[in-house]
């Protein structure tokens, strides 16, 4: 295996083990998401028991899905919802490659958590000009078919520290996976504080408001705060950006889980000021979405 440090830190050796647990030894300082999914470090492995391993970059078997609603959430963010036979586990807010019929791939977050039904949801936010993001507002219809991968990432909400406070930013459609998040930590009995925000330049990109104001309602513990950055005045919003209105929440966030979502440069900056203001890099959840112009 190519390796760097040999000390587990690097993770350039990093690998998944499709079966049995690896050794715990092996997974030291490793983020605890990717403990749970049998990440570890070739270099620090000694295996205990067979393991049946791959590359993480490996996508392992395409299986089908058909398209079973659609539905506008705002102008130009789609909820998508899919449906799969072939089963397979994945986390709310992991990413998940669609391809299309004529081989076109694009990446998106998984919303939802796990149904028995089997069910995918995401947010798909049309681009000037996308490809894919056009076909799907456009042209996918109810029983077409797409080909997805299976789960990857790391930016995902795991039980273990019910009481430890959630700090969740992201703007557009860096929604999707921090509703999944949320309504995956409140449904296993979060009890620490969540605080949620989502941030836009004008109210129509604040998607599922209604929703989350709703959950504020019925939960005590979680928060939600809506932001405008743009040049509109309206009642109930904060103002600014998302991440710097959710780092002024806050005088210290030692002790925090963060999780970031949207705008490549929004989650690099917000990422640096977190751990400046006492979050943990390990307790640092980051999904930035990138999109390359010659790609779209």
């Amino acid at each position: 295996m190519p390796n760097s440090c040999r000390q587990g830190v690097c993770q350039t050796c990093l690998m998944r083990s499709l079966d049995n647990a690896p050794p715990a030894s092996a997974q030291a300082g490793l983020k605890d998401t990717l403990q749970q999914q049998n990440y570890f470090p070739a270099c620090l492995c000694r295996p205990e028991q067979n393991m049946t391993v791959q590359m993480p970059n490996q996508q392992g078997i395409w299986i089908q899905a058909n398209v079973v609603k659609k539905q506008w959430l705002s102008p130009d963010i789609l909820r998508l919802v899919l449906e799969y036979e072939t089963k397979f586990n994945f986390f709310v807010g992991q990413l998940i490659n669609l391809k299309r019929p004529d081989g076109l791939i694009r990446s998106y977050s998984i919303a939802n958590i796990p149904h028995h039904e089997n069910i995918l949801e995401f947010h798909i936010r049309r681009l000037p000009d996308g490809q894919f993001s056009t076909w799907a507002h456009d042209e996918l219809e109810i029983g077409m078919e797409l080909t997805i991968s299976q789960a990857q990432g790391s930016c995902h909400y795991l039980p273990g520290r019910a009481e430890q406070p959630l700090l969740l930013a992201g703007t557009g459609s860096g929604l999707a996976p921090l509703w999944g998040i949320v309504t995956d930590a409140l449904v296993k009995g979060h009890s620490g504080p969540i605080h949620l925000f989502h941030g836009s330049r004008d109210p129509d990109g604040l998607y599922l408001r209604d929703e989350m104001r709703e959950m504020a309602m019925e939960f005590e513990n979680f928060r939600y705060t809506p932001c405008l950055s743009g040049d509109t005045a309206a009642a109930d919003y904060a103002r600014g950006r998302a991440y710097e209105v959710a780092l002024s929440s806050a005088q210290s966030l030692k002790g925090w889980r963060v999780y970031l979502c949207g705008h490549p440069e929004m989650v690099k900056q917000t990422r640096k000021m977190v751990y400046l203001k006492g979050a943990s890099m390990n307790d640092i959840y980051a999904d930035a979405f990138h999109v390359n112009p010659a790609e779209k």
